[in-house]
């Protein structure tokens, strides 16, 4: 079923949806797309130094400047309708007009679930802070579980792998659940968290058991708790605010930079800058060509990393609808001066992300792959959206880069709050 259908009987499910309100949420979730139809978009076309000009208008002007310098090539792939998960349409459609906003952007008065805000508007003076919550609020599976998470540190001008760190990873929501029973919130929850982020290293030797637990308040105006378990140091510390933008255990990424953005909505000063059509690095993971890369067990293989020190991920890109958005901090100690996300209007999640630093020129540009969850691992056919691969975070004044492999899952066992606390890491860390 397309989801174009799929959007109209999920509406007409939900008691109080309107006819009229149907062709909303079709074009909110299965927007029609002007450029398909173009020759010079047909899978298999590949785009380099010598024809990107071409594809500009197609293509974020930073990735035109990068394959333009020789940095990568792209290859075009079929064109995919990514799925969006039942529940998650139905909430949306069930709260259409009913979720409010607060002028600090900290409390939406009338949430209860699915995306907030749908049919954003440059018009409105509100619609950067509306899109900095669908991206919040954008679905993922309640439960997830990284098991294989390798992050990699990369020298891009000696074409040196520096660093290879291995880790496990979990994510659990706690309120405005869609995929996992409980449905819409878990009984126990009285911090009131919305979610919870834990990492802990695995190898190597060196920095094995260190730990990072991240809560995520449901009330944005409350100060975000995040803790790491050093274990050089046998001990759990509370991350001081402006750790938050440090480099995470000496990568290209801050924490902040966790999920597109991982800070309070209401320490940014959001712009939305309209929408348009792009190509992004979405595909079917199944339908990629990779024999050179290593096997699992379970015969799952790794996306590979090709181009300049092997910074930037060798998948397929197709048009996509999406949406432009400028985030600001208003803190004028922040390292940053801004973030410009591409964001896929679809599944409401930055595919792309360029970085700015204080004096305003451009630092790094966040790539993040994805594939359609129908065409990943079996134990994911119940997902029903957009499963991240890889993600590349590269650092354009340095010449450095940061990738990240991942094999997520729908977590097999139900993740509760005993592995979302600093019990549990102090445990972890003996």
């Amino acid at each position: 079923m397309l989801p174009g259908a799929i959007v109209l009987a999920a509406t007409l499910l939900v008691p109080g949806v309107l006819a009229q309100e149907q062709p909303t949420l079709e074009l909110e979730f299965a927007p029609p797309l002007e450029g398909a139809a173009d020759p010079l978009l047909a899978a298999g076309n590949k785009i380099s130094s010598a024809n990107v000009e071409q594809y500009a208008p197609w293509l974020d002007e930073t990735v035109v400047d990068s394959v333009g310098a020789g940095h990568f090539e792209i290859e075009l792939g079929p064109q995919l309708e990514f799925p969006v998960h039942p529940r998650y349409l139905e909430a949306t459609g069930a709260s259409l007009g009913k979720t409010g906003l607060l002028p600090d952007g900290g409390k939406l008065p009338g949430y209860a679930g699915g995306r907030p805000f749908v049919g954003l508007d440059e018009e409105d003076p509100q619609a950067g802070l509306k899109a900095a919550w669908n991206m919040r609020y954008t679905y993922a599976p309640d439960e997830t579980e990284t098991a294989h998470f390798i992050w990699r540190y990369r020298d891009m001008r000696k074409d040196k792998l520096e660093r290879t760190i291995a880790m496990y990873g979990a994510i659990l929501r706690y309120t405005h659940r869609h995929s996992h029973e409980p449905l819409p919130a878990l009984e126990d929850n009285p911090a009131n968290l919305y979610s919870a982020i834990y990492l802990r290293v695995s190898s190597p030797q060196d920095i094995r058991n260190t730990q990072l637990l991240i809560h995520r308040a449901q009330d944005d105006t409350e100060p975000e708790q995040a803790w790491m378990y050093l274990n050089t140091q046998r001990r759990v510390k509370r991350i001081a605010t402006g750790q938050k933008t440090d480099a995470f255990l000496g990568s290209d990424i801050m924490i902040e930079d966790f999920l597109g953005y991982n800070g309070r909505i209401m320490d940014m000063e959001w712009t939305y800058l309209g929408s348009s059509e792009q190509l992004l690095p979405m595909y079917a993971h199944n339908q990629l060509d990779l024999a050179q890369q290593e096997m699992d067990q379970d015969g799952y293989r790794d996306i590979a990393f090709a181009g300049k020190g092997h910074c930037f991920p060798e998948v397929t890109w197709q048009l996509r609808k999406v949406h432009l958005l400028q985030a600001q901090p208003k803190d004028g100690r922040h390292p940053l001066s801004r973030r410009h996300y591409i964001i896929d209007a679809v599944t409401f999640t930055p595919a792309l992300t360029r970085i700015y630093d204080r004096t305003g020129k451009l630092w790094k540009l966040g790539i993040v792959a994805q594939s359609h969850s129908a065409f990943h691992t079996a134990e994911n056919e119940a997902w029903q959206g957009a499963a991240t691969d890889g993600v590349s975070m590269v650092d354009l004044q340095a010449e450095h880069c940061t990738t990240l492999s991942l094999k997520s899952r729908m977590a097999a066992k139900p993740l509760r709050h005993k592995l979302f606390n600093t019990s549990y890491m102090r445990q972890m860390g003996r």
